[in-house]
């Protein structure tokens, strides 16, 4: 039972939500660019006036930790430790897949994702977030949101995902999985995309749980080393 802000900035989409005991009452999203440091703190204070919440009044901080673009994520890290030192609050650090994976069931549950019920219902869900070219992080999910896997960074060829393409339906979602069709063309091809609403629940039952991160060494989960390429381009 708590009151939490969540923050997701994994990808192109900045969103940031306030719950109340797992209950998603105000949210603000924009996919318009990678200018996440601005628009953070402007959607947190425009949550905070719509639902007359005070910053002392939040019982938690909680945040997509990844995989994901590697400065989205450290903005939205950033940001998120920097409320908890000044509020004196736990953060909360959510899988970005996972929240993803949320978010997609939250869709099927009210009915607007292009799924039929017997094909959900055998589906094993497939979260896939860019990581370029044919490069994607992925993680393997039952209907349920249980992890049936650990997070890879997969390179995408016909043989992915074998096994549990021969067993049923595979689920795939996220700004990941659209380039992955012509290649893994038996797979469900559904519109999802990464949403703060998604860490709601997960921050709930992590909160309840005491599940918190040490603030002062807390680093998202990159999943691959940031690589510097040094430019070709002569400057003189």
């Amino acid at each position: 039972m708590a009151l939490i802000l969540s923050i997701e900035t994994g990808t192109d989409i900045c969103s940031v939500a306030l719950a109340n005991d797992g209950e998603l009452m105000a949210l603000r999203e924009s996919d318009e660019g990678r200018d996440h440091a601005k628009k953070v703190a402007l959607f947190v204070d425009e949550l905070l006036r719509e639902t007359g919440v005070q910053p002392s009044d939040l019982d938690a901080i909680a945040v997509g930790k990844g995989p994901g673009s590697y400065t989205g994520l450290r903005i939205g890290v950033s940001f998120a430790k920097g409320m908890c030192y000044a509020l004196n609050i736990p953060l909360i650090g959510v899988g970005s897949l996972d929240a993803l994976t949320e978010v997609a069931r939250e869709d099927f549950e009210a009915g607007i994702l292009d799924v039929e019920d017997d094909e959900w219902g055998s589906a094993t869900l497939c979260p896939m977030v860019d990581a370029r070219r044919m490069e994607v992080y992925a993680q393997l999910f039952s209907n349920e949101g249980s992890a049936l896997s650990d997070v890879v960074a997969e390179v995408v060829t016909e043989e992915s995902f074998a096994d549990v393409r021969k067993r049923g339906k595979l689920v795939i979602f996220g700004n990941g999985a659209a380039k992955c069709l012509d290649t893994l063309t038996d797979a469900l091809y559904v519109t999802v995309s990464p949403s703060a609403r998604g860490i709601v629940r997960l921050a709930e039952d992590a909160f309840n749980r005491g599940a918190f991160e040490d603030i002062a060494y807390f680093e998202p989960f990159y999943l691959k080393e940031f690589l510097v390429i040094p430019s070709k381009k002569k400057l003189l």
